[in-house]
């Protein structure tokens, strides 16, 4: 196996798990405006696998009147880091 199809694969797999983040945190996003039952699987599922991103964001970004914008600079953060990664893996 060449260090290339590594490099290559490498950044396949965390594009993958980074763009599942993102998707995730969109739809918690949009799941509060409907503020469904926090024992509905789905619901759970996508709350574990964003709140360690999202909560400590939540105490760091001030919110704008009610509206809070971590989820917003969730997706900005992770498409940075997507992009140094690949810079750096590819460069």
């Amino acid at each position: 196996m060449s260090l290339d199809s590594v490099t290559n694969f490498a950044l396949s797999f965390t594009s993958l798990l980074l763009n599942i983040l993102t998707y995730a945190i969109i739809i918690r996003a949009l799941m509060s405006w409907f503020n469904p039952s926090p024992e509905n699987p789905i619901v759970r599922f996508v709350n574990e696998i964003t709140d360690p991103i999202l909560v400590p964001l939540s105490r760091l970004v001030p919110r704008i009147g009610m509206i809070d914008i971590s989820p917003i600079v969730a997706i900005v953060l992770l498409n940075a880091l997507q992009w140094m990664l690949e810079s750096s893996l590819r460069g």
